[in-house]
């Protein structure tokens, strides 16, 4: 049994109650942490406000307790029969027995755990208890507690005693004049600690630290095991506590009381954490309860929502399914008052308009392909079946989209449209746009001579620019001629021969081309050698050649052009003359370029491995530069061999840059950027070089060799190249000389300054074997005998 829809992620109706759920999930798990962040944060800061209000309960208990206590001492001090007791002989004269019972019968009525009297050197003279001489002991020695109480009437301290802690009053007696001091001393115990739970919801527990760490609950609002689990956790450096009673949480305050010996008296006071959370916990269980409800009630409605839209779209894909099929007589029922209502009403125009149009083109609303077709088929079969077929292909339309958008090139394909109407129209002829960037062209009764007439005046309106958007275009177009009933009598071989002769004059760049059955026979070749070009690649039938360049100054070879042969198993080895135009024409020079460089990049590789330092030149052509990925293939193939940018240099002909000086602009940046050293290649024999030279990142000037063969001879080719050197060096660019062919050559070049040669005075382009051979054997020529005067005698 299939599952519903809205549980297949695969259907619309599931990913959309999926989405929706995921969200709500997400909304609701993300306020659920920020509220649980929320309340734990809130809660330590709650407790962490009730246990320092604690501190301060336990300070003011003490007090009270100390000024009750001091109280109760001033009485006895002040009493009539116990100065009487007194007397006002010296100490040894005292009655102690009735003295320690007027103590005792005082310490019973208040609670005092002992009651002792000492005379003015603090001696003691009379107890309730042994170990009273201990408290003299310790008053005497100023052992206080830190809030030490001595602004009042008398002084109040906390002391440690075999194991208890005590709060001491002493007050002195006077009959009138000062006869000693009575000390009351009060063992603290839960009884305060339970004061403090009374007034707040703290518990507390007095914690005797001996020194090595050891905390020992003295006493505690707590049962005995729980004071006993908890001291085990405190440190006695800590203040802050996080502790842990079975399975609930505590957050602790120490508070320090009293340091005696190496002993430590604190009172920890604690708050359970999962009590002061517990009210906020139960409202995140409602609004859990509640995020449940709410899914489930949002699940419903999302598949609920899905359902709306998919069933609408499942009967509009039907309705496409049937238009893609050719059916544009059933009309589309709109179902819903939508949105998608609303596309079922755009569909159903779209199938009125499909139906309306089937012969004519959206854009330009000229006749379509079909149309043209049918139109060229009834000619042929009329009475007089003479008629020319001329189908045009406008240039650089590809580069008009990739830089300025698809719509802006609409803009130019309805111009173009109009400016061809206007040439045809007054003359009775058929125009059509067949597709993309082509038209086509219908002249009854045409000959030859016509044909071209009219072909010719299409280009020369072309040579008038449009202005877009104050965007200059320039129009240019290969146009293709066939004739009827010369070259074929019917419409598909008359189109087809009509569009092999365009594409040959787009090649050749003639402008127009009058069909010939020749141009069947190139084609086919051109088929044939395209598909050897492949499996040349394939079967690994190039070779690499390298020539030398040499430093003019040292000598040393420096660098190489790298090159391709072709060793064709027939053909035996093919120069490159014979393959790389028809490369460049079919496009397949990128792959020649991507093998090159991977190879320059094996050798580079072989020579660093040789102790050579070379970088190898590498040429680009005018479709590299206009391959966008260029930059990221490159890369690429550096990553694949391990090598860096500066393995290479590219160079790049002046025509490759004027053909779209935009787009080679904005790919050498990218390469400049990467790091690459570029190199414009046969300088001089462009036009517009000057021009934009300052503008590209280019680092080196290749002189053409028909400058540097004839500067022996000819002034004027010598200042040329004294020229280009002096613009370069000026600009920050080094030099490389073509066609270094003589000693003299060398000579000349390197007085005026030029970096480096290249020429077959130098060396030929090798095989790579030999070039490494050749390599290992150079020297450079000694030009001693070769004289700069008689050179520049030569040339006058």
């Amino acid at each position: 049994m299939a599952a519903p829809s809205f549980l297949n992620l695969r259907r619309l109706e599931g990913r959309i109650v999926a989405v929706f759920l995921v969200l709500l999930l997400l909304v609701q798990g993300t306020s659920f942490f920020l509220t649980s962040s929320s309340i734990e944060r809130n809660a330590v800061s709650s407790i962490d406000r009730e246990l320092e209000t604690g501190e301060r309960v336990i300070a003011r208990l003490l007090d009270q307790q100390f000024d009750t206590r001091l109280d109760a001492a001033r009485l006895l001090a002040a009493d009539y029969g116990f100065r009487s007791t007194l007397g006002l002989g010296a100490a040894d004269q005292l009655d102690i027995p009735t003295l320690t019972d007027a103590l005792a019968n005082n310490g019973e009525r208040i609670g005092a755990s002992v009651v002792a009297y000492a005379d003015n050197n603090m001696q003691l003279v009379a107890a309730t208890r042994d170990d009273a001489a201990g408290f003299i002991r310790l008053l005497s020695a100023g052992l206080a507690h830190p809030q030490d109480h001595s602004t009042k009437a008398g002084h109040a301290q906390l002391f440690l005693l075999s194991g208890r802690v005590y709060q001491v009053v002493a007050v002195q007696v006077k009959t009138p004049a000062p006869a000693g001091w009575v000390l009351m001393g009060f063992a603290l115990d839960a009884e305060l600690l339970k004061d403090l739970r009374a007034l707040s919801k703290l518990d507390a527990m007095v914690v005797l630290s001996d020194g090595q760490g050891v905390e020992q609950p003295l006493f505690s609002s707590l049962a005995t095991p729980d004071a006993q689990q908890i001291s085990k956790q405190i440190r006695i450096t800590d203040t802050t506590l996080q502790l842990q009673l079975g399975s609930e949480h505590l957050r602790g305050r120490k508070v320090h009381l009293l340091r005696q010996d190496l002993q430590q008296l604190d009172v920890v006071l604690l708050r359970s954490f999962d009590e002061a959370v517990a009210p906020f916990r139960a409202l995140q269980l409602t609004l859990g309860l509640l995020t449940l409800a709410g899914l489930a009630v949002f699940a419903l409605g999302s598949v609920f929502t899905a359902r709306r839209i998919s069933e609408p779209l499942k009967a509009l894909a039907e309705s496409a399914e049937q238009l893609g099929l050719g059916d544009y007589d059933t009309p589309i029922q709109r179902s819903s008052t939508d949105e998608i209502g609303d596309l079922a009403d755009a569909f159903e125009s779209m199938r009125r308009e499909i139906r309306k149009r089937d012969y004519f083109d959206a854009l330009t609303q000229l006749p379509n392909r079909e149309q043209y077709s049918n139109r060229l088929t009834q000619l042929l079969r009329s009475k007089t079946p003479r008629c020319a077929v001329l189908m045009l292909d406008l240039d650089r339309f590809k580069t008009i989209n990739d830089r300025l958008g698809h719509d802006f090139g609409d803009i130019v394909l309805c111009r173009v449209a109009e400016r061809l109407q206007q040439l045809s129209e007054p003359h009775g002829h058929l125009l059509a746009r067949l597709g993309g960037d082509e038209f086509a062209l219908l002249i009854p009764d045409a000959s030859a001579v016509a044909a071209l007439d009219a072909a010719r005046a299409i280009l020369e309106d072309f040579e008038r620019p449009l202005l877009l958007d104050e965007q200059m275009i320039d129009l240019g177009a290969g146009i293709g001629i066939a004739l009827a009933p010369e070259h074929g009598d019917d419409a598909g071989r008359l189109m087809s021969h009509a569009e092999l002769a365009m594409y040959t004059a787009k090649q050749r760049q003639s402008g127009s081309m009058l069909y010939h059955p020749r141009l069947d026979t190139d084609s086919q070749e051109s088929i044939s050698l395209l598909g050897e070009l492949r499996r040349a690649v394939d079967n690994q039938e190039l070779r690499l050649y390298l020539q030398p360049k040499v430093d003019l100054r040292s000598g040393n070879v420096i660098s190489a052009e790298a090159l391709v042969r072709w060793q064709h198993p027939q053909r035996g080895l093919v120069p490159p003359m014979q393959f790389i135009p028809f490369a460049e024409q079919t496009g397949f020079i990128r792959t020649l370029t991507a093998w090159v460089i991977g190879e320059a990049l094996r050798s580079w590789r072989e020579a660093q491995q040789r102790g050579l330092a070379l970088r190898i030149s590498v040429n680009l052509s005018t479709r590299d530069l206009m391959d966008s990925e260029l930059p990221a293939k490159i890369a690429a193939l550096l990553e694949m061999h391990k090598a860096n940018a500066s393995a290479l240099c590219l160079e790049i002909t002046e025509s490759a840059i004027m053909d779209d000086p935009e787009s080679a602009l904005k790919t050498l940046e990218q390469l400049s950027a990467m790091g690459f050293k570029l190199s414009i290649d046969d300088f001089g024999t462009g036009y517009s070089s000057f021009g934009y030279l300052k503008r590209l990142p280019v680092d080196e000037i290749k002189i053409d060799k028909s400058f540097v063969i004839g500067m022996e001879h000819d002034v004027k080719d010598r200042n040329i190249v004294r020229s280009v050197i002096d613009l370069a060096h000026n600009l920050g660019l080094s030099v490389v000389a073509e066609g270094l062919e003589t000693a003299k050559s060398w000579k000349l070049l390197a007085e005026l300054g030029c970096d480096e040669g290249q020429g077959y005075f130098i060396a030929r382009p090798m095989a790579e074997a030999s070039f490494f051979a050749w390599t290992n054997a150079w020297q450079a020529p000694d030009l001693g005998d070769v004289s700069i005067s008689t050179i520049m005698a030569d040339l006058g």
